[in-house]
């Protein structure tokens, strides 16, 4: 008992481990699509522009399921202006459309690849706004969220959704 009590890493855990810090892991996810989108406007190759499209249609659906489920209700339970919490919906919204569009054609398909780029274009101007000094992200802060709570439901939703969508395919 002793051992364990100097040693709280070797006790049985009967809660999850806290979670990432839930701005640093959207953060992180921001700049993940974006280097996928980086990719895709600069190959040239069919199947590789496509393959990168599924990648950021889906990591997108997530990213946005989990903002949508978790993280604006709480930034909106905190007082974060009811106007800019709106406008991300709204911008959710408009980038759902699109996945949509992008996710039933393929390269070749008219309009697919401005599709594509469109989006990048959207997300872009998404992530500034949320991430810039006034913006969500920067309030989330200054708020009174427990930040490593809120991302260790987030990351825990984005398993589940993960393994849903494992076991459709």
């Amino acid at each position: 008992m002793a051992a364990t009590q100097s040693h709280p890493r070797t006790t049985t855990r009967t809660e999850p481990a806290p979670g990432p810090d839930a701005l640093k892991m959207l953060k992180a996810e921001h700049r993940e699509v974006d280097a996928w989108f980086k990719e895709f406007e600069k190959t040239t190759n069919g199947s590789r522009k496509h393959k990168l499209a599924k990648q950021i249609c889906t990591a997108l659906r997530l990213h946005t399921q989990i903002e949508e489920e978790i993280f604006y209700p709480a930034c909106r339970e905190v007082g974060l202006e009811p106007d800019m919490m709106d406008e991300a919906d709204v911008e959710h919204d408009a980038a759902k459309k699109l996945i949509k569009e992008i996710e039933g054609g393929k390269p070749g398909d008219d309009h697919w690849s401005a599709k594509v780029k469109v989006l990048g274009e959207m997300i872009r101007h998404h992530v500034k706004e949320e991430e810039g000094l006034g913006g969500i992200f920067a309030k989330a802060r200054r708020s009174d969220l427990d930040l490593d709570d809120l991302g260790a439901r987030m990351k825990a939703r984005k398993e589940a959704l993960i393994k849903q969508m494992k076991k459709r395919n």
